[in-house]
C-alpha cells in the first residue's frame, strides 16, 4: 500500500512528482485532510505567525520552501514505513 501524503494545493509540481513515484496524494486544505497521512508537505509561507501550536496530526511535516520536488520526494522516501 502506498504512503498517503497530504500536500498544500499550491505545490502542484511536488504533487505531480509524488504521484509519479506511486504515492497517494491528497490536497491539504484543512487539518481534517491530514488525518491518516504518512506526511504533510507545506509551503511554509504561513509559518505560525501567531505562535499557536495546535497539533492536528502526528505525521511528519515537510516544509517545501527552498526545496525542489526531487528533494521533497527524497524526504518522503526516507520516512519510516
Amino acid at each position: 500500500m502506498a504512503k498517503k501524503i497530504a500536500v498544500e494545493q499550491s505545490l502542484t509540481n511536488i504533487t505531480e512528482a509524488l504521484r509519479e513515484k506511486g504515492y497517494d496524494v491528497v490536497d491539504l486544505k484543512s487539518a481534517e485532510d491530514a488525518k491518516n497521512c504518512s506526511a504533510c508537505v507545506v509551503t511554509g509561507i504561513d509559518s505560525n505567525v501567531m505562535g499557536i501550536q495546535d497539533i492536528s496530526t502526528l505525521a511528519p511535516v515537510i516544509e517545501a520552501s527552498g526545496l525542489s520536488a526531487n528533494e521533497v520526494c527524497r524526504q518522503v522516501e526516507e520516512l519510516p514505513v
